[in-house]
């Protein structure tokens, strides 16, 4: 049977604006460029790992309207399983994305149907759960769903990878039951009580982390590139240098990247160095989940 990915989260209609800088308070600055993409954190890293190869099913919610259509048809393109997106009252969720010139990215979310995703969605999609090697959550829907979510995966025997993004209070008895957790710098410095904002403090944070956690964790710093603690053992992997164009997606393609590898056998080390080949090839395009790499662009680095 062949191995398969379960993700369980959010879908974002994102708008993308290209801007030499960012707005004085009250000022109307014009848009260098516009751009529409598909997204949401769930949505995305579902998409990688199935332009990757894997067998990959999204259970979320989108509303009634044509952004919900559009999201849906993304992620049927790329070959991901959108049996479990089921249609909400709540809108669509939205994402506006300001990109600078130097590919930094300033966001903002509507939540809309993502929150409104429930205990039985996650009833619904328990035959898929049963037969995935791994689910995949992030902070985008309530964090009720998330708990319930890992404990249904824990009755299943699937492994949870969790990316705490974005960062939220959620009880450590269930962050305790996730195989591994991914944060970024922010995120670490939330759960830490205190900041991470350079790869010594990763490495020290991440080791108090895993103590506190007890399993395996990456913190991953943007263009600096990666902290791992696998099974104890703390990695720092860099970045790949490339002419990054626009970072929307960047983590995503790196969760989608690790959770192929992870399938494919390798250590959690390894799954993060092929993840960074991903995300290096997502940020020197524009837009989102058009912009992640096939597993073909990935091996030809």
């Amino acid at each position: 049977m062949a191995k398969k990915i379960v993700v369980i989260g959010s879908l974002n209609y994102d708008i993308i604006l290209k801007i030499p800088r960012l707005p004085e308070c009250g000022e109307t600055l014009p848009a260098d460029q516009a751009g529409f993409s598909a997204g949401g954190k769930g949505a995305n890293q579902a998409v990688q790992a199935a332009k990757l190869g894997v067998e990959t099913y999204m259970v979320g919610r989108v509303g009634k309207d044509a952004h919900g259509d559009a999201l849906i048809e993304s992620a049927q393109k790329y070959q991901v399983n959108t049996d479990y997106i089921t249609r909400s009252e709540e809108v669509t969720g939205m994402g506006v994305v300001e990109a600078l010139e130097d590919g930094s990215v300033f966001s903002c979310i509507v939540r809309g149907a993502n929150f409104d995703v429930a205990k039985a969605d996650i009833d619904r999609a328990e035959p898929v759960i049963r037969e995935a090697d791994l689910m995949i959550l992030q902070m985008e829907i309530p964090q009720e769903i998330n708990a319930y979510a890992i404990e249904k995966a824990e009755e299943c025997g699937c492994r949870v990878l969790l990316n705490t993004a974005p960062s939220a209070p959620i009880e450590e008895e269930y962050l305790k039951k996730c195989a591994i957790i991914v944060a970024n710098e922010v995120e670490a410095g939330f759960y830490l009580g205190e900041n991470v904002d350079s790869v010594e403090k990763a490495i020290k944070g991440i080791k108090k982390l895993q103590n506190i956690y007890g399993n395996d964790i990456v913190i991953t710093l943007g263009k600096e590139g990666s902290v791992v603690s696998d099974h104890g053992v703390v990695t720092f992997i860099p970045s790949r240098k490339v002419h990054a164009i626009e970072t929307t997606g960047a983590g995503d393609s790196f969760i989608g990247g690790m959770g192929y590898a992870l399938l494919k056998g390798e250590s959690l080390t390894e799954a993060c160095k092929f993840a960074t080949g991903c995300s290096a090839i997502t940020v020197s395009r524009m837009g989102a989940q058009d912009s992640m790499p096939t597993l073909q662009e990935v091996q030809n680095q």
